[in-house]
């Protein structure tokens, strides 16, 4: 069985260059990566993380209304 990587709420804040208040607010509003609780501690999968930004990258091209 493969181990899987885990990211920390601080190593998440700092591959996207946010706060971790950021992140608790994307949560709070549906907005963010499933997270893992591991006690009082969030951890995310990176594959989790990896298929989240995939699924929101902007190509800039014109937006449909």
């Amino acid at each position: 069985m493969a181990t899987e990587v885990l990211l920390t709420l601080a190593g998440l804040s700092d591959r996207w260059d946010v706060s971790p208040k950021v992140i608790y607010g994307m949560r709070y509003r549906g907005e963010a990566p499933p997270a893992i609780r591991v006690g009082r501690e969030l951890r995310f999968r990176v594959a989790d993380v990896e298929a989240w930004e995939e699924g929101r990258r902007d190509n800039g091209g014109p937006r449909a209304a």
